[in-house]
């Protein structure tokens, strides 16, 4: 599907299904005139109103991710048509920073969001280079301070050139997200920054990885391919079609570099040796892009006019009659080095990936739900015509019979709830062993770590001691269908369907004590060491809990991570028993009222439409926020959770740090954390399954409400204007034609979208 194919059916969507309610309420405003205050049409309304809404109102993110220094801020600018996001050799991203598409004639602005917070605080407002100069001043503070203000993330609303002329994209957002350079950095909350990454990746409706070219022409492999894609190599394999690999800065090639087609092709061979069939790679070159941009809008600065000339402007020089070397103006070369850029291929590559899959989806489930309140429209309709038909006490002896079938209908209902109760306690359960068997996990790989400390040795000084337990864990394969983070300890934690967790250290807590001399406070294998200073024995706590708490967090995002997924599929197969058992309940009364009345009614489709749910990532958060309001002391997601006070015992002549009951204390922590977290788990899964539950017993509820405020509107209306009843049903025939154009306007535009369905 062609993006002006994609915008034509969004048009044809939308107003179809405007001219609709605007029928609707004139249907309605009509009956109410005549003094029939029938509620039966407005449910239909509502539903029709939240689908336009989710046509205009749906957000499609494409994640941008990327390692250090490989252009991400740059290649961002380029997409959005202006020099906005700061670029330094400093990382500059420290938490997510969403770019919202802003309408035409409003004025740029920056948002902070904070934890604990619902509003956001207002940054900057203004043109790019005011606020582009107080984001910058703003990351600088945050780091400085080490996000005293618990920051969680920006957004910043500024028109995006990208997509400018689809209208249908309205919800487009750019996600901006934390380098995994910054996971490891110091004195920072690394398990957010994780976090935000990784949410991305199950969430934004587009990935790209932008990589350095620098790193890869001398075939040396990139940060970022180790820490996201060998530690997710089954899961990107699953989304390759929405994920993007942007080789940036190929204008850095020079001479005596290899080909870059050369070192795109080794480039596919590392990603397919990962588990990346077919991998997407595209060569950029961002800054020549975003010159290009900035140029054709007639906002480059002078500075950046002097560098497009001194970089770019040489390659488009001709030779005149004489031999001289003659260099268009940047204005003349500006169109042509965009598109060599490759920023319009990948721009392009993009928006076609999100109307192939979310696109589509989106227009599918807008489609249908109008479609769905078109038909319940005419189905009203035809009951008022059959009912004007019959003879009032036919229908009085009808109308309660339906009353009683629906009845059981709802009691049906009812049984299909006891068994979603049922499913719900089961996946609470396989989520309960998930965290617990995290604990586990965790626990014994810091015991293990304390008693490498601990373990005695003889005639040996300290100092060599540490040294010789610091060689590394061995490393083990890992099966190619394991989602994994490397390991350090020799079995795999499994967790749920039959996948494993890892759990790694990269560098021992025994090199983290290289720098201290202690000794054991006995030979019999005590967890107590000595050393000579108070101060040395405080400063060994705080290593430990240095060393701990993040390695602990870090575990338990990468399980988070792992639950949310496989729950998002759970969750996704509970929804279909559910759609499966309410819809059968639904038809056979359908079925029943069409018989009883001699008319042929359209199935009540029970839907779940994409743009009325929360994911678990939304509901986690929400329920995060529940618990953070009410206790405010603990940091449920930072490092600091796990900090234990090291129990130090003082002697005439030295200080005792007891390893044993620091590893006790930490254990504690651990199985709070747990606690804590099987609470939030089972709100979140209570409130996802009550959710989708509610929704089908509501679709049903209303369906039965709405046919029985018609027959009871009939009824009343038989009584008072009998004489009138050949006139009514001449009536609600006109209306019946009319909606008749709104059912094929439909249906034409069903078949086209079906010839663009994705496979």
């Amino acid at each position: 599907m062609s993006s002006e194919q994609f915008q034509a059916t969004y048009e044809s969507i939308h107003s179809t299904g405007t001219r609709l309610l605007q029928y609707l309420r004139e249907i309605e405003e009509g009956r109410r005139s005549e003094g029939n205050n029938s509620e039966g049409l407005h449910s239909i309304e509502d539903e029709l109103n939240k689908a336009l809404e989710a046509l205009q109102a749906q957000k499609y993110q494409v994640a941008v991710i990327a390692a250090m220094k490989a252009g991400k801020s740059t290649f961002l600018n380029a997409m959005i048509g202006a020099d906005i996001l700061a670029s330094e050799s400093e990382a500059c991203t420290v938490c997510r920073t969403d770019v919202r598409l802003l309408e035409a004639g409003q004025v740029p602005n920056l948002l902070e969001y904070r934890q604990g917070q619902r509003k956001p605080i207002p940054i900057s407002e203004g043109d790019s280079g005011k606020i582009r100069q107080d984001f910058l001043d703003r990351t600088r503070e945050i780091r400085e301070n080490n996000n005293s203000d618990n920051t969680t993330r920006f957004e910043l609303w500024h028109p995006i050139e990208a997509i400018s002329k689809y209208s249908s994209l309205a919800g487009f957002t750019l996600v901006d997200t934390p380098k995994p350079n910054e996971w490891q950095s110091t004195g920072f909350n690394t398990v957010a920054l994780k976090q935000t990454a990784l949410e991305a990746l199950r969430t934004c409706n587009a990935i790209l990885f932008v990589l350095d070219y620098s790193s890869f022409k001398d075939n040396t492999n990139s940060e970022l391919l180790q820490d996201l894609i060998e530690q997710r190599g089954e899961f990107l394999a699953e989304n390759t079609g929405k994920i993007y690999f942007i080789l940036n800065k190929v204008d850095r090639k020079s001479e005596r570099d290899r080909e870059i087609a050369d070192v795109i092709e080794d480039l596919k061979k590392t990603l397919i040796s990962f588990g990346i069939p077919e991998p997407n790679v595209y060569p950029v070159s961002a800054w020549q892009g975003l010159l290009a941009k900035l140029i054709q809008q007639s906002t480059a600065a002078e500075s950046q006019l002097k560098d497009f000339k001194r970089f770019f402007s040489a390659k488009y020089a001709t030779e005149n009659e004489e031999g001289d070397l003659v260099t268009p103006a940047p204005r003349k070369i500006a169109p042509q080095a965009l598109k060599d850029s490759g920023i319009p291929t990948v721009e392009d590559t993009v928006i076609q990936t999100i109307i192939r899959n979310s696109g589509w989806n989106l227009l599918n489930d807008v489609l249908a739900s109008i479609d769905k309140a078109a038909k319940a429209t005419e189905d009203s309709l035809k009951l008022q015509i059959k009912g004007w038909e019959l003879e009032i006490n036919s229908l009085k002896i009808k109308i309660e019979k339906y009353r009683i079938r629906a009845e059981y209908a709802k009691k049906k209902v009812q049984s299909v709830r006891k068994s979603v109760k049922e499913q719900e306690q089961r996946l609470t359960n396989r989520f309960s062993q998930g965290i617990n068997l995290f604990a586990e996990g965790a626990k014994k790989q810091i015991q293990d770590e304390i008693d490498r400390i601990a373990k005695p040795r003889t005639d040996e000084s300290a100092k060599a001691n540490i040294e010789e337990r610091a060689e590394p864990f061995p490393k083990v394969d890992i099966p190619s269908n394991d989602v994994s983070v490397g390991l350090t300890v020799p079995k795999a934690i499994p967790i749920l369907g039959g996948s494993s967790f890892f759990f790694r250290v990269q560098h021992p807590l025994v090199e983290a004590l290289k720098k201290f001399s202690f000794s054991q406070a006995k030979s019999d294998g005590s967890h107590k060491i000595k050393v000579t200073t108070e101060a040395e024995a405080k400063q060994i706590g705080r290593t430990i809990n240095e060393f701990c708490a993040p390695h602990i967090q870090n575990w338990w995002i990468d399980t988070q991570d792992q639950l949310i997924r496989e729950g998002g599929q759970i969750r996704e197969e509970l929804v279909q028993k559910i759609q499966e058992d309410v819809q059968q309940i639904s038809n056979e009364l359908s079925d029943y009222l069409g018989e009883a009345l001699q008319v042929e009614l359209n199935i009540n489709p029970i839907q779940f439409p994409g743009f009325e749910f929360k994911g678990i990532d939304a509901i986690i958060q929400d329920q995060q926020e529940v618990y953070r309001r009410k206790e405010t002391k603990t940091k449920c997601c930072s490092k600091e959770t796990y900090d234990v006070e090291a129990k130090v015992d003082s002697h005439r002549s030295f200080y005792e740090v007891d390893l044993g009951e620091t590893a006790r204390l930490i254990k504690s922590k651990i199985d709070e954390q747990v606690k804590r977290n099987l609470a939030l788990l089972e709100r979140v899964i209570e409130k996802q399954v009550s959710a989708d539950f509610r929704s089908a017993e509501q679709q049903i509820n209303e369906y039965i409400q709405r046919f029985q405020d018609e027959l009871d509107s009939l009824l009343r209306d038989w009584e008072t204007k009998e004489a009138e009843a050949e006139q009514i049903r001449a009536k609600l025939e006109d209306q019946k034609t009319a909606l008749n154009e709104y059912l094929s306007e439909l249906t034409s535009i069903r078949e086209s979208l079906n010839t663009w369905k994705p496979m």
